[in-house]
């Protein structure tokens, strides 16, 4: 009597145990939703083709879902939304892809063949329209002439700024989606993609106010580790303040220090100096407000997140802010003003110079202001001279492949490039390696030095691995913004951001992504350099070129 008591109370126990293994949170159930949506987006014939309002269907769905008691009743509805999208043909063209070398970090739909989540039939069905995939115009993406990420026929509907609770869901799938399927970089991210997800649905969800959903976007594309990835809005502004300083801060030495003006005639005004280090704002220690606002910090590496912090926590709706500075080691409170942008760029004169002769006979070249007709008479100028520094802590006007001709001797590859391959979404094509040729009229026999730092990001980045290609060029300075190639608009629902879309890696394959172009002289900036007005890196490349001679 006893042995069969245990053997039913064993069976009970099992059934509960499998059930219990079948049940699924809301939160997971809201997730599979929206990567199931996604992939049947991209994937399948006649969605991909625009057959369907794709927005409507996701919002139709959701109320089933919610519905779903275990993975069998979640995996029926899903099998029967499949089925009501029509039949799908064989794909005779897809076999054809085996045979292309894919670029498949970022590649995983492992997820269709999930046990735990999926029953055998669906993961049939899923695994079938991947192998017989759309392969004719897509109805929400396109590729542009370079390669580059398109993104089309996202609807707006008129409360985007705040929607309701499915339509804040539809927004987050969208943007997911678009990343999961079309960033390059994914791979390189410090947080799971998946794991995102499942933080940010009921994020989404519980958002009680305009505010803290637009909040929540941008938290969602700050975690891209991607410089070009941010996220802006009125109600983002608002919260923040759209009135800044009109200075620039730079965390050196984990000290917040005034290393540039803005505008300088607003900086005089308010007393501030260059080697000022803020102690506080309103009253709040300035380090502690760099750990609150990091969530809210876009950037690939630290950096950058650094780089772009005074406009989180100075900034402000006031017209004055409190600030607490040291100066000369000496403490003091001080006022000062807030402006808007315009404000600040209106009253701001600042020009450069296109390139110079600095002593020793060292031509310095700024590619702010260099333009690309100008580069032959300025080679002309300075061919004599002992050495080149070439200014790149900025944003070129051009690409440099007429100078950096100048420095070779042969053909050189300077890069490889990975665009994304629509007809399989999730897997890159890996182009042919980027090459240049050198200047049949003359080679510049001398040292060149570039100089970066975390100002040189995007088009300066690909510009420095352009020049580094070159015999006699070294690269000095700092980490630069690690966001190389060009850039996709992406949509929320109604709110668009950025990110890169193509993929730029040296052509040993190494990723200038998140780490930034290799540099050869590593000098970073120090606060007893700034106070004494010194440009380190630049003395640095000017040591490097007299010691050379």
């Amino acid at each position: 009597m006893k042995i069969r008591y245990l053997i039913i109370l064993f069976v009970f126990f099992s059934s509960y145990i499998g059930k219990a293994q079948e049940s699924l949170s809301e939160t997971q159930k809201l997730a599979i939703t929206a990567k199931v949506w996604g992939f049947l987006k991209y994937y399948h014939p006649n969605v991909a083709n625009g057959d369907f309002n794709w927005d409507e269907e996701f919002l139709s769905i959701l109320p089933k879902v919610q519905n779903a008691n275990d993975k069998t009743e979640l995996s029926l509805i899903y099998s029967n939304w499949i089925d009501s999208l029509g039949e799908i043909k064989k794909c005779n063209s897809c076999d054809s892809s085996k045979r292309i070398e894919y670029f498949e970090n970022n590649f995983d739909l492992s997820w269709t063949l999930n046990e735990e989540l999926f029953s055998a039939e669906l993961s049939n069905k899923l695994r079938f329209i991947e192998e017989n995939r759309f392969q004719g115009k897509q109805n929400y993406i396109d590729v542009n002439g370079r390669g580059v990420l398109e993104i089309k026929n996202e609807i707006k509907t008129q409360d985007f700024e705040y929607p309701s609770r499915n339509y804040k869901l539809l927004s987050l799938s969208r943007y997911w989606n678009i990343v999961e399927y079309f960033f390059p970089y994914k791979y390189l991210m410090d947080e799971n993609w998946d794991d995102v997800l499942i933080e940010m649905i009921p994020k989404f969800i519980n958002s009680k106010n305009a505010s803290e959903y637009q909040l929540d976007m941008l938290k969602t594309v700050v975690k891209l580790d991607d410089t070009h990835a941010d996220f802006y809005s009125n109600e983002i502004g608002a919260f923040f303040g759209k009135k800044i300083i009109p200075v620039q801060l730079k965390l050196i030495e984990n000290r917040v220090i005034i290393s540039d003006y803005t505008n300088d005639f607003l900086a005089k005004v308010n007393n501030l100096n260059i080697g000022d280090i803020i102690e506080s704002v309103n009253g709040k220690d300035i380090l502690d407000l760099i750990k609150i606002n990091n969530k809210y910090l876009n950037g690939s590496n630290t950096i950058v997140k650094h780089r772009n912090l005074e406009f989180k926590f100075s900034s402000g709706s006031s017209d004055s802010v409190q600030l607490r500075i040291q100066r000369n080691g000496e403490y003091f409170d001080k006022t000062v003003g807030r402006y808007t942008w315009e404000q600040i760029i209106s009253k701001n004169k600042r020009s450069g110079e296109k390139f110079r002769l600095l002593s020793n006979n060292i031509g310095y070249i700024n590619m702010a202001y260099l333009e690309e007709r100008d580069v032959k008479d300025m080679m002309e100028i300075l061919r004599s001279t002992d050495g080149l520094i070439i200014d790149l802590r900025n944003y070129p006007t051009f690409l440099p492949h007429k100078l950096a001709q100048y420095f070779i001797k042969s053909k050189e590859s300077y890069a490889k490039i990975i665009q994304p391959d629509i007809s399989y979404p999730g897997k890159f094509l890996q182009t042919k390696p980027k090459t240049i040729s050198p200047n049949k009229k003359g080679f510049y026999k001398n040292k060149v030095v570039i100089l970066v730092n975390s100002e040189t990001q995007s088009r300066a980045e690909y510009s420095s691995m352009l020049l580094q290609t070159g015999d006699n060029v070294v690269t000095v300075g700092n980490q630069t913004a690690g966001a190389d190639g060009d850039i996709t608009i992406i949509q929320f629902m109604g709110f668009g951001t950025y990110m890169t879309s193509i993929g730029v890696f040296y052509p040993d394959g190494t990723e200038s992504q998140r780490v930034g172009v290799k540099i050869d002289i590593e000098v970073k900036p120090t606060i007893q350099g700034i106070l004494l007005g010194k440009d380190e890196v630049l003395e640095k490349a000017i040591d490097y070129i007299n010691n050379s001679k």
